[in-house]
C-alpha cells in the first residue's frame, strides 16, 4: 500500500469535541438474542452530536432510525441511516455511531445458527450478508419491528408463553421481509491511511466547506496531486466521485426531514436543482423524485 511521505501530508487534526458514550451505553448486552427469542429489539434515544465509541457484538444486527438521522461507521466505510433505510452489520464487525440529529435508534439483534450470517437465508446467499450493506426499509418491515418488545433482560417480568409466541411470529415475518429488502448502493468508503482518513472525515463533517480538491488538500497540508494519488491507491476512485457519494448520503438525511429538492440542492452547494438531479442520476441511476420517494 502506497502512502505519501510524512512531509507531504500534515498529521491529522484533533477530533471535534462531541458527547462521547462508552460501548455499554448501547445496552446491547441487555438484549442477547437466543433460539427461544431469535430477534431482540433495543430502542434508544440519542441527542444530536452524540457518539458511541467503536464496539462490536457477537451477533448480527440491523440498525434502523425510527426518527432522526445517524451515521454508522465501520473500518472501511460509513453509512447514513435515515428512517427510510437500515444498515446491516454482520457479527463481530466493529462500528461506531454518530448522531447527526436527535434520533430514536431501533436496533434489531439476530440469533443465527452457528456459522451462519444472514437472516436465515440459503447458504448460497450467505456471502451477501457477510458485508455491511444498506437496505430499504419497507413500511411493513418498519411496522413489524416497532411491534417487538423493547424491554431489556432484567427490566421487567419474563414474557409469558402467549407473548413469546407472538414475538416468534413477528420475528419470522421480519426475517422474511428482511430477506426481501432491496440493497441500496449508498455508502461512503473510507481509507486505512490515517492522514487521508482525517481528510475524508473532515469532508464528511462539512462536505461543502470546499468545492475543489485544491481547497481540501490545502487544509490537509498536502499537494492536490498527492491527495489525488492517495484516493486512487487507497479507494480506487477519484476525489470528485468519492465526494459525490458523501453529498448523496447527506442528501438522504436532508430528504428524511422532508426538505424540498431545490433546498437540498442549494444546501449541498449545487448551482441549480438540475445539476443536483444529474448527480443523483449518475450515482444511483434514478432521478431524485424516485430515489427519495420513500
Amino acid at each position: 500500500m502506497k502512502t505519501a511521505p510524512a512531509a507531504e501530508i500534515a498529521e491529522a487534526p484533533p477530533e471535534r469535541r462531541v458527547p462521547t458514550l462508552p460501548p455499554r451505553a448501547s445496552r446491547s448486552h441487555l438484549f442477547p438474542p437466543s433460539a427461544q427469542r431469535p430477534l431482540r429489539a433495543n430502542l434508544q434515544h440519542f441527542g444530536a452530536d452524540t457518539r458511541v465509541v467503536p464496539h462490536r457484538h457477537g451477533w448480527a444486527q440491523l440498525a434502523v432510525s425510527a426518527t432522526g438521522v445517524v451515521r454508522l461507521t465501520v473500518d472501511h466505510g460509513t453509512y447514513i441511516v435515515p428512517p427510510t433505510r437500515a444498515v446491516w452489520i454482520p457479527p463481530g464487525v466493529e462500528h461506531a455511531v454518530t448522531v447527526l440529529e436527535d434520533a430514536d435508534l431501533l436496533t434489531l439483534y439476530l440469533h443465527q445458527p452457528r456459522g451462519r450470517c444472514g437472516p436465515h437465508v440459503a447458504r448460497a446467499l450467505e456471502a451477501e450478508w457477510r458485508q455491511c450493506r444498506v437496505l430499504e426499509v419497507s413500511e411493513l418491515l418498519r411496522a413489524l419491528a416497532l411491534e417487538l418488545d423493547t424491554t431489556p433482560d432484567g427490566g421487567g417480568p419474563p414474557l409469558v408463553a402467549p407473548a413469546l409466541q407472538r414475538e416468534k411470529r413477528l420475528s419470522a415475518l421480519i426475517f422474511d421481509e428482511l430477506r426481501r429488502a432491496r440493497p441500496v448502493a449508498l455508502g461512503v468508503d473510507l481509507p486505512t491511511d490515517k492522514r487521508l482518513r482525517a481528510l475524508c472525515e473532515a469532508v464528511l463533517d462539512n462536505p461543502t466547506l470546499h468545492t475543489t480538491l485544491d481547497g481540501w488538500a490545502q487544509d490537509s497540508g498536502a499537494s492536490p496531486r498527492t491527495v489525488a494519488r492517495l484516493f486512487r491507491s487507497e479507494l480506487g476512485t477519484s476525489f470528485v466521485q468519492w465526494r459525490q457519494q458523501v453529498l448523496l448520503a447527506r442528501a438522504v438525511g436532508l430528504a428524511a426531514r422532508k426538505m424540498p429538492m431545490a433546498a437540498i440542492a442549494a444546501e449541498l452547494g449545487y448551482a441549480s436543482p438540475s445539476a443536483f438531479s444529474a448527480m443523483v442520476r449518475r450515482s444511483v441511476g434514478a432521478p431524485p423524485s424516485r430515489f427519495f420517494a420513500s
